[in-house]
């Protein structure tokens, strides 16, 4: 059986987070994504009719991504201490990309309209509360979530600080604190 071509709206998103990483925010345009993806502008319009619809596509692909992850490593880890807790340090660690690799979608789709940020806050929000609900110190998982999103942030924003053996470090730390069986 021959492999499985990837759709338009695949190539399209593929394209439109390479076009957004590639060129920035500011150049960000549907030709530059339907060029790269290999598509006329109306193929692409046919599946994203607007720019903004576009983009709110790449966040929730971005989603989609990490939840599929998530529910990966978390399977891997049922019964374990905190174990979604552990499993969303370990996705966000995996993803921990250098700067010029970031999910430039995400970022170009929030600068183009904050409102693109709905699903993300529903996402952590749903996503926090199933891990303080299996926690074994609620707590401690709150601020270990608070920290794994800071990590996270300020990487996707450039204003990390850290150098890669200071990352390692807090990602061991929280791993350790999230691996404790008890509150603290």
């Amino acid at each position: 059986m021959a492999p499985r071509r990837p759709s338009s709206r695949a190539k399209i998103l593929k394209a439109a987070a390479a076009v957004a990483r590639e060129a920035g925010i500011g150049h960000f345009s549907l030709d530059a994504v339907a060029a790269r993806a290999g598509l006329s502008k109306g193929g692409l319009l046919y599946n994203f009719p607007t720019k903004s619809k576009l983009l709110e596509a790449l966040v929730e692909e971005h989603l989609v991504e990490f939840e599929a992850e998530l529910s990966n490593y978390a399977a891997c880890s049922a019964g374990r201490p905190n174990a979604l807790a552990a499993s969303f340090l370990a996705v966000t660690r995996d993803q921990d990309y250098p700067q010029e690799q970031q999910p430039a979608g995400l970022l170009a789709a929030l600068a183009k309209d904050p409102s693109f940020l709905e699903p993300v806050l529903r996402f952590n929000r749903q996503t926090l509360t199933r891990m303080t609900a299996t926690a074994s110190d609620p707590h401690m998982v709150l601020v270990a979530f608070l920290a794994i999103e800071g990590l996270r942030l300020t990487r996707l924003l450039g204003l990390d600080v850290l150098d890669a053996s200071e990352r390692a470090a807090a990602y061991a730390k929280l791993e350790a604190l999230l691996a404790a069986s008890t509150p603290a």
